[in-house]
């Protein structure tokens, strides 16, 4: 733990781009987050995540003490309850009759620590990871093709390379340190590398892309088949790469060539007109530097595996693999997913990247010395939570996750676990929807607590370092692990009392046996680090090795791939086609996805307003044409419905959308969106080899909702919102926001504001009602200053929000400011910023508009020099093009 003015240099934890944070404690316990410049994955960069931070660490939403059944326990109660539970579901129905869910948010450690407990002592496999949900085929894939789940190339890559072809990945909002590098390269570079998007969405990654190529939703193995065939024909093969190192080629292409054996018949399958396939495969063809980065857009797929493989075709074909500035690079999405695929956190996997095989399933015994060892793969998380569903699990661990709000068909999920006989949660977050189901609650340390390594997506684990006390009786997650282990009579195997401890073994493990480079996951050169050496460890990537003091950037440049020959797979890829077809009764193509300042379900950047202002509401964005076929207009609610289930969002209309598709971000969950949750309408279909499911395409149809009544209410203190049928909380600046809709008229909205907000006699209301039409205005005034407000109309028309949260700044309301929250407009010298469009800067529409009407502002940068909006992460600078461009 630092101390006050030291400086700790630790890593973020979002995205798997594995950002250097500096971090400095001040007297008065704040802190103060700054980029890392030395940290060679963003070299001082941070996005708006990562630099609101520091905004994040309170501790008014924290479990903070064990629970059992609601109510306080020592450790010790818990730790036996828990260990008696996992006790007798083993007893009475086997190792797979338990299981851990477990996430790309926990440290290396951790991870391991969980494997080796399920694997190595319960002989079950029954351990599966959030990070099925992300990038499982990507290693699919990745195995397929090289023999390991191996990343082949660096970050530097992206700036070296002359083109840079983004595959169903929004690189600008979801791993903006990487586009923001690739924009400075085309800055030193004069325009290199080019970008090429494949989205069938128009995202803010194609604002300076050379070209977008929106392709039908789930056509990317055509459009990768087709410039398979292209490369072939056109001789841009590369022999002498083919004959030494590859095997598989001459499949991959026949196969190709049946589906997609010319560019006519690829436009047909991927709705894109001929003249762009023609441009992009003569692009691609003839650079021999480029890089193809790919993600959720292509991993969350019902034949994602496949996808992966289509792309690694190309690169292995042109030997376009291993080399500065080419290959093909799966980029994650969580902190940690690279460390859990390390240690062997998927279910089809054994630790140190090791899989069932008989000879590594020997092998890992032999060096954990386990009393049982699983003999074969365990469920995949869909099918995981079928079986919990099915009552064949009797006992759940779920760490650092919120599977109730991310897994598809999320509400049986819900249930399942409704009806699991024991459900235990480890997290740092006391009201999450799958906290509300775990009989018991482990209080976990986070970000900032807990000390550890972490893997990003070109391979370099870097140390996550404390820099605050533990709050509570919190413990980290390896620690809570160890102790059940040792109830249950594992001691000897969990020794356990650090996380340097815990990686010393994860190391020599993947050392054990693997002369020669048989496995290519190997850092046993770190396995005999003192504590000290630990503390100090600086990122560095695998494979490292005995004996080697500095990590690999590239791999398979020159072959040496992880098969039994040493050759490179190409894998034949016939024809895709999604696993469910549109329909009259459902027309629409719901793809979801993550917006520009949010995180998973929310539970950390849901705390600070800086992130919440540019999107404080969940949403569905539909083109016009849509939205007029389905009878819901801009702004107005609607209702989205599939098969598996429903949400009520709010309705964005966009020109930029593709017709006959809709996106809807994953985020909110119960607690701040209780109708929010998208993946309870998403189909919860598979990847057959992957075990990943299809969050880019499920039939749904949109129609519109139409409450009695839609209203707003701003509290400077945080309250209950009404049980009505549409609500969203918010934090504001200086105040809470809860969007609301009702379907129950209300005939006295004076008593119901008041049975909402209480009142206290010294209390001042000032109010408007006209019951005839439905519409309210309240405010109330403690000692002259704004303590909440409420506005309701019969239609989604309400004031804007911006100005009414600036007023709860003020000290106290002058009579121009009660007299404009009662019109519901600003009054004159009053100044509305508009939502927020920087994040990094709190730098509202408003605010810019103006700006670059007055200042005549032509260009993002000057907007930048007069405001500082675009200045840090740059992920705003797509939005102040369209603001410029408007005028």
């Amino acid at each position: 733990m630092s101390g006050a003015g030291e400086m700790v240099r630790t890593t973020c934890p979002y995205c798997g781009v594995g950002c250097g944070v500096k971090v400095t404690t001040d007297a008065d316990g704040s802190t103060r987050v700054a980029g890392d410049e030395t940290h060679p994955a963003n070299y001082g960069r941070l996005c708006s995540k990562g630099t609101a931070l520091g905004e994040t660490l309170s501790l008014d939403d924290r479990l903070l003490y064990p629970e059992i059944a609601g109510q306080r326990v020592s450790w010790d109660e818990a730790i036996t309850a828990i260990a008696n539970g996992f006790c007798r579901a083993l007893l009475g129905h086997g190792p797979d009759a338990v299981a851990f869910y477990v996430s790309g948010q926990l440290l290396t450690e951790d991870y391991y620590v969980a494997n080796k407990l399920m694997k190595g002592c319960f002989g079950g496999a029954n351990i599966d990871t959030n990070s099925r949900l992300c990038m499982s085929s990507s290693v699919a894939g990745h195995k397929r093709a090289f023999g390991s789940d191996t990343v082949p190339g660096c970050y530097e890559d992206l700036e070296e390379a002359d083109v840079v072809v983004l595959v169903g990945s929004n690189l600008a909002w979801c791993h903006p340190v990487l586009y923001q590098r690739i924009l400075a390269a085309r800055e030193r570079r004069t325009g290199k590398p080019q970008l090429v998007v494949i989205d069938p969405r128009r995202t803010t990654t194609c604002d300076v892309a050379e070209t977008h190529l929106p392709l039908k939703p789930g056509s990317d193995t055509a459009l990768f088949n087709g410039l398979l065939v292209h490369l072939y024909q056109q001789n841009r093969l590369d022999p002498e790469f083919l004959d030494e190192h590859v095997a598989g080629f001459w499949s991959a292409y026949r196969t190709a060539k049946e589906v997609a054996p010319n560019v006519p018949a690829v436009a047909a399958r991927t709705g894109l007109p001929e003249s762009a396939v023609a441009e992009f495969y003569g692009l691609w063809g003839r650079t021999r530097k480029v890089v193809t980065v790919y993600s959720q857009g292509v991993n969350q797929s019902a034949h994602g595996s496949d996808k992966v493989n289509a792309i690694i075709n190309c690169h292995l074909a042109t030997g376009r693999i291993g080399q500065p500035g080419m290959g093909p690079f799966s980029v994650t999405g969580q902190p940690n997913a690279m460390g859990g695929r390390e240690v062997g956190g998927l279910a089809n996997q054994l630790a140190a990247h090791m899989d069932f095989a008989p000879e590594d399933v020997e092998r890992v015994q032999r060096f954990w010395q386990a009393p049982a060892i699983a003999q074969g793969p365990g469920l995949k998380a869909v099918d995981l939570f079928k079986a919990v569903a099915d009552g064949k699990i009797k006992a759940l661990w779920i760490m650092g996750t919120n599977p109730v709000v991310s897994m598809p068909d999320a509400d049986r999920v819900r249930e399942a676990l409704r009806r699991c006989p024991l459900v235990v949660v480890s997290d740092a977050v006391a009201d999450t929807d799958t906290m509300r189901l775990a009989r018991i609650k482990l209080p976990a340390l986070t970000w900032g607590e807990k000390e550890g390594t972490v893997t990003n997506s070109e391979r370099r684990i870097s140390r996550q370092r404390i820099f605050l006390p533990p709050p509570g009786e919190a413990k980290p997650d390896w620690w809570a692990m160890t102790q059940v282990a040792r109830r249950l009579g594992f001691e000897a195997w969990f020794p356990f009392e650090s996380a340097a401890a815990v990686f010393r073994e994860h190391a020599a493990l993947s050392g054990f046996e693997n002369e020669n480079a048989r496995r290519d996951f190997d850092i046993s050169a770190l396995a005999d680090l003192s504590d000290t050496d630990y503390d100090a460890l600086q990122p560095v990537q695998w494979p490292l090795p005995h004996g080697v003091t500095v990590g690999t950037a590239r791999l398979f440049g020159a072959g040496g791939f992880f098969t039994a020959d040493g050759r490179a797979r190409c894998v034949a890829i016939g024809e895709r086609a999604p696993a469910h077809a549109v329909d009259d009764s459902f027309p629409l193509v719901l793809n979801s996805g993550r917006i520009r300042d949010q995180w998973h379900t929310m539970t950390r950047t849901g705390k600070t307003a800086r992130l919440t202002g540019h999107i404080p509401e969940p949403y569905v964005e539909i083109h016009p044409v849509d939205a007029l076929a389905c009878g819901v207009s801009e702004n107005g609610l609607a209702r989205v419905h599939s098969r598996w289930g429903e949400m009520i969002v709010r309705v964005r209309t966009n020109s930029e959308q593709q017709p006959g598709s809709v996106f809807v971000p994953m985020h909110w969950g119960t607690p701040l969106a209780p109708r929010g949750r998208v993946n309870a309408a998403v189909n919860p279909v598979v990847d057959p080899l992957s075990g990943q499911p299809e969050s880019k395409h499920t039939p749904v149809r949109v129609q519109a909702y139409r409450p009695r009544w839609h209203g707003f209410l701003l509290s400077r203190a945080a309250i209950d919102p009404p049980a009505v049928e549409y609500r969203v909380s918010v934090r504001d600046r200086e105040c809470w926001r809860y969007e609301l809709a009702g379907e129950e008229s209300v005939e006295d909205w004076p008593s119901r504001a008041r049975g909402l907000l209480g009142d206290e006699p010294a209390w001042e209301w000032l109010e408007f009602a006209d019951l005839g039409t439905g519409r309210y205005r309240g405010a109330v005034l403690v000692d002259g200053r704004l303590h909440a407000c409420l506005f309701v109309a019969p239609g989604p028309e309400l004031p804007l929000r911006g100005w009414l949260a600036g007023l709860f700044a003020a000290s106290e309301l002058d009579s121009t400011e009660r007299a404009s929250v009662l019109a519901g407009r600003p009054g004159q010298g009053q100044r509305d910023n508009g939502r927020i469009v920087c994040a990094c800067f709190g730098v509202g529409l408003n605010t810019l508009t103006a700006a670059i009407r007055d200042q005549r502002l032509i260009t993002p940068e000057a907007i930048g020099a007069a405001l500082q909006a675009g200045t840090n992460c740059g992920s705003c600078v797509p939005e102040l093009r369209q603001l410029i461009a408007q005028g």
